[in-house]
């Protein structure tokens, strides 16, 4: 027998390759991400109303340098325009994937989910302005039930769908990519002030360095690392909000492949990022941004007051409407056709399910009423509830395509 001890196994240590490995795997699932996205929700919901002081001292704490840049921002600051940053990155990706070898390369297959994208953000936004028409109406916030949750949605469709064609997988990615290509177009010209154009156009400048780096295929994380960070520093002191340059610099990576490459540096990057934006970056968003107060009076005032009412109309109604009446359009009058594999049902459920708005919708309820605290909660709540309402309509209709599917196989 041998003397030699067994080694000591640390507590939170760095997990052996193997276990690190299949937790990264996991983080990829859209079911995994979706559950932690949910439970980060429900824990902020829970600290925010059983501990509101707490969990407001924790938003509120700040730190970071306030030279030369302005970075001496809160938690809550840092959740929403640092970690989203790296969430609009892995989109931005996605989208160039799309453009280069998805379905947004042939722009016949392209047509239904862009109009459904396209759609589905114009009908939510005038859905808005409608119920806020009024002399209480506050139509500063017409954008806030125009985004796609795409964690949120691909998960509930991966749990409750899983007879559903593939097909219908790949026209919600598709139009969540274009809807999240709006929405941040929507932040960038919307929800921008005070613009610095000195910071804007050394940003512009850095995005410039990043391309010709990788365009020059220099490679070194060490290299694209700190510059990604200054490019995002300088673009949030420009007052354009600081995700745009995540979604920029998604978009400049390179999908093809060169000779002797396995895989193209988007496709690796995206797969060594996306862990750390599933399983860190957007729950802690979450659990700094759903902390809002849900008891009777705020419910009520969710479905009396303009603006949170317009909110939950637009993802329920405006969202649906939207995608399923843009898509039925394009087909009916265009050359556009549905995919044989699809029926009308299953785009009606997808055009539900893609009313769960969470966490962009998140991000521009704090945008849109950055001066009225109170406002914006309840926005905030509006959007929880919407989402909900939506998740739970679309998951028994995917659950009845579901069956009829299962029925035909059989």
């Amino acid at each position: 027998m041998s003397d030699r001890p067994t080694p000591r196994r640390q507590f939170l240590g760095r997990l052996p390759l193997p276990e690190r490995a299949f937790l990264a795997d996991a983080l990829r699932a859209e079911t995994v991400g979706g559950v932690l996205l949910l439970c980060a929700a429900v824990l902020a919901l829970v600290w925010a109303n059983a501990w509101p002081g707490s969990y407001q001292n924790v938003l509120d704490w700040s730190f970071g340098p306030n030279t030369p840049l302005h970075l001496h921002l809160s938690l809550d600051t840092w959740a929403k325009d640092g970690l989203l940053a790296v969430f609009f990155f892995v989109a931005g990706v996605e989208l160039k994937r799309e453009l280069v070898a998805g379905e947004l390369r042939d722009p016949k297959a392209a047509a239904l989910p862009v109009v459904a994208a396209v759609c589905g953000v114009a009908l939510p936004a005038i859905v808005y302005a409608l119920v806020n028409l009024g002399p209480n109406g506050e139509l500063h916030g017409w954008a806030i039930p125009t985004a796609t949750d795409i964690a949120f949605a691909l998960g509930v469709l991966a749990v409750v769908g899983s007879r559903l064609p593939s097909s219908l997988r790949a026209f919600l990615l598709t139009l969540a990519v274009v809807d999240d290509l709006i929405a941040i177009l929507i932040i960038a010209i919307f929800y921008s002030h005070g613009i610095k154009l000195w910071a804007l156009g050394l940003a512009v400048l850095g995005l410039v360095l990043f391309y010709a780096l990788h365009r020059m295929r220099v490679h070194g994380w060490y290299l694209y690392l700190p510059l990604a960070f200054v490019i995002w520093a300088l673009m949030h002191e420009s007052g354009i909000h600081a995700t745009v340059a995540g979604v920029a610099m998604g978009l400049m990576l390179r999908c093809t492949k060169d000779p002797g490459e396995e895989h193209s540096p988007a496709e690796h990057i995206e797969h060594l990022v996306r862990p750390f934006s599933a399983g860190f970056c957007v729950p802690v968003f979450a659990l700094f941004a759903a902390g809002v107060a849900i008891g009777p009076q705020a419910i009520g005032q969710v479905f009396t007051q303009a603006s949170p009412l317009g909110v939950v109309v637009g993802l329920l109604v405006g969202k649906t409407v939207g995608i399923f009446g843009g898509t039925w359009l394009a087909a009916r009058f265009t050359k556009a056709e549905l995919n044989p594999e699809l029926e009308w049902g299953d785009v009606f459920a997808l055009a539900v399910l893609a009313g769960i708005g969470f966490t962009v919708s998140l991000l521009i309820a704090e945008l849109a009423f950055p001066d009225d605290h109170q406002l914006a909660e309840r926005d905030k709540a509006a959007v929880l509830i919407g989402s909900l309402l939506c998740a739970l309509v679309a998951a028994v209709l995917l659950r009845l395509r579901n069956r009829r599917y299962q029925r035909m196989e059989a």
